[in-house]
């Protein structure tokens, strides 16, 4: 049985790199084998700001958009977010897709391919860690940083070194590890 991975891209910026990460992070995971991919692209599935009237813990949405992407979420075993730092944190849109929901995220592993300067995202991820922990996702040990990842897109596509891909691969093991794990903790949840 394949693990349902839903890798998340959390810029929306115009120009931003993240799209290309995320690209070298699907290919990664379709050519792993273990995974069923679901590729999330926030700005084409482009949620408004949260606009239900209902706390998401309810699970009483009223629009089509948030069924939608309730679906989508419940439907993944794991995560992997693609995800920006912006100003010692993470995006906005990245928080938005995860507030609009609750119960679809508990119990499943959650790992990170972060960019930024100097800390490589590090400082988005761990502002990030506490809103994914708070909706029940676990956290797995191993996460891409990548410094001044821009130096490593060539004509729009990210190269990575040996580190990263060796890193990338360990997060997929953690993954499918953790996942399995859990399984029965989300069926109680």
């Amino acid at each position: 049985m394949t693990t349902r991975l839903m890798i998340i891209v959390g810029s929306v910026r115009p120009g931003r790199i993240g799209l290309p990460i995320a690209g070298w992070v699907r290919e990664r995971a379709e050519a792993h084998g273990g995974f069923e991919v679901d590729f999330v692209d926030l700005a084409e599935l482009n949620l408004p700001f949260m606009d239900e009237p209902n706390h998401p813990m309810l699970h009483q949405y009223t629009k089509p958009h948030t069924v939608a992407w309730g679906e989508r979420v419940a439907a993944a075993d794991a995560f992997i977010l693609v995800t920006p730092e912006y100003n010692h944190s993470f995006s906005p849109a990245l928080k938005n897709a995860l507030d609009f929901l609750n119960k679809e995220w508990w119990r499943k592993p959650v790992g990170f391919v972060s960019y930024g300067g100097v800390s490589g995202g590090t400082r988005g991820v761990v502002a990030l860690t506490t809103s994914t922990s708070g909706l029940g996702m676990v956290k797995i040990g191993a996460n891409v940083e990548l410094a001044f990842a821009r130096a490593q897109i060539v004509d729009g596509v990210f190269v990575p070194g040996e580190k990263e891909s060796a890193i990338l691969e360990k997060e997929f093991g953690e993954l499918l590890d953790l996942s399995e794990v859990l399984k029965p903790s989300r069926l109680n949840g």
